[in-house]
């Protein structure tokens, strides 16, 4: 089983996990995936992923798995099962490509992101890059559009992750690294049908009253009020609204490794509140992020 010392190496695209107690430990067990060091052999089970792509529905990401599965080319013998045995989070492997979903809101993210981060140290991976793929709600673009986030920003348009640890605010940069965001706009422009744009993500605490909604079961605001936020917003950069990618984003520059964003508009936030667009049509946004991450990710192995 892997030893979970040697902590701290970023030589060779190793993770590098900013917490010395790690050290004292025998053994590490990863509870919301019912995987551990002293119970799996992590270097040889994920040893080999070099790319991982997050996303918040199990059922989305196993389907994100079957997809990269086919375009690898790998065998139908080897189709992705769920690796983590636990009803809190799904786990799919194929090839180098490791899809796991998040749930919804930065806690649940937060929670995955650790473990799926220790996982890749304890596995001694190299070189390995994060994404962030889902659905968000739009400012001033026309729905479907792709964004590629720039930066993770708070509801404050700040790009930064802030937390209460031990009752004292810390907060933690929530930049993404631009080479990649140039990639990526790069390899949508060679997708066929796929309209791709590079902003800030703006990123909220919930779904209704944090994001500026008109519709939740509460409301203390003017439609006026939530007209100039959203402006206000769009002016700073945002160019899209969820809940996961500050946390995302900020974790994965901690631990040193590169994280992209992308995720595609159901809805322009500045016309209305709800996606009532036909589900045939929202189907084939949802693949947008899929289609450009797995063109992305045949691209850097060098598969046409």
């Amino acid at each position: 089983m892997a030893s979970i010392g040697q902590q701290g190496d970023t030589s060779n695209g190793y993770v590098h996990l900013q917490n010395p107690h790690l050290k004292r430990m025998t053994s590490d067990f990863l509870y919301h995936f019912n995987l551990g060091t002293a119970t799996h052999d992590l270097p040889a089970m994920f040893g080999d992923v070099k790319f991982v792509v997050v996303g918040g529905s199990p059922t989305r990401m196993e389907r994100f798995a079957q997809y990269i599965h086919k375009e690898l080319g790998l065998a139908e013998s080897e189709e992705p099962r769920d690796l983590a045995n636990t009803d809190r989070f799904g786990m799919f492997k194929t090839g180098p490509v490791l899809s796991v979903s998040h749930g919804m809101g930065m806690p649940s993210m937060s929670i995955m992101l650790n473990e799926v981060l220790k996982l890749l140290y304890h596995a001694r991976c190299t070189n390995v890059v994060l994404f962030r793929m889902g659905t968000s709600g739009g400012l001033g673009l026309e729905p479907g559009t792709v964004v590629i986030s720039q930066a993770a920003v708070d509801a404050s348009f700040r790009p930064k992750y802030t937390q209460t640890v031990l009752g004292k605010e810390i907060s933690r940069p929530s930049d993404l690294d631009q080479g990649l965001v140039n990639e990526l706009l790069h390899v949508a422009g060679l997708e066929e049908g796929l309209t791709a744009v590079a902003g800030n993500t703006m990123c909220a605490n919930g779904f209704y009253e944090e994001q500026g909604r008109l519709d939740g079961a509460f409301c203390d605001y003017t439609e006026q009020d939530k007209l100039q936020y959203l402006q206000k917003a769009r002016d700073a950069g945002v160019s899209n609204i969820e809940m996961e990618s500050l946390c995302f984003a900020a974790l994965c520059k901690h631990a040193g490794v590169k994280a992209g964003v992308v995720c595609v508009t159901l809805v322009d936030r500045l016309q209305g509140d709800q996606v009532t667009t036909p589900h045939s049509i929202l189907k084939e946004w949802e693949l947008r992020p899929q289609k450009l991450l797995a063109r992305f990710i045949l691209s850097r192995l060098g598969i046409k």
